[in-house]
């Protein structure tokens, strides 16, 4: 039944200007509108609602994520903007962070200043 709608994503923040700076400026998200209650951003063709909450409740995991076609290039890019990718403990990752799934897909993670974890993903080419 949804598998035609588009989807809309969700994640909170403290405070809606530091966040707009961060998806907008940082990350290069398109804004589209800010209110009282949230930012709203679009990223192809997925709509981002970044929403204002008193506090954020952080999760142990992955929130939000894209599909990159040129992971390196973008954790570079990412990383020249201030932007710090997470090391785990146990993980085999390269310098930058970057860790290869036992199937070949790449993925890097980092936060946002909310300490949401966001992550990036270069699918292995089959």
């Amino acid at each position: 039944m949804l598998g035609s709608s588009p989807l809309v994503a969700f994640v909170s923040t403290t405070d809606l200007d530091r966040a707009r700076r961060f998806y907008e400026e940082t990350l290069g998200l398109e804004f589209v509108e800010q209110s009282a209650f949230a930012c709203v951003f679009r990223a192809d063709v997925t709509t981002l609602r970044v929403t204002l909450v008193d506090e954020v409740a952080v999760a142990g995991y992955t929130v939000l994520g894209w599909r990159v076609d040129d992971l390196d290039r973008t954790v570079e890019t990412l990383a020249s903007r201030g932007v710090v990718f997470h090391r785990y403990d146990g993980m085999d990752q390269d310098p930058a962070g970057v860790w290869t799934t036992p199937g070949g897909d790449r993925v890097a993670w980092f936060s946002d200043p909310d300490g949401n974890t966001l992550s990036l993903t270069q699918f292995r080419e089959v």
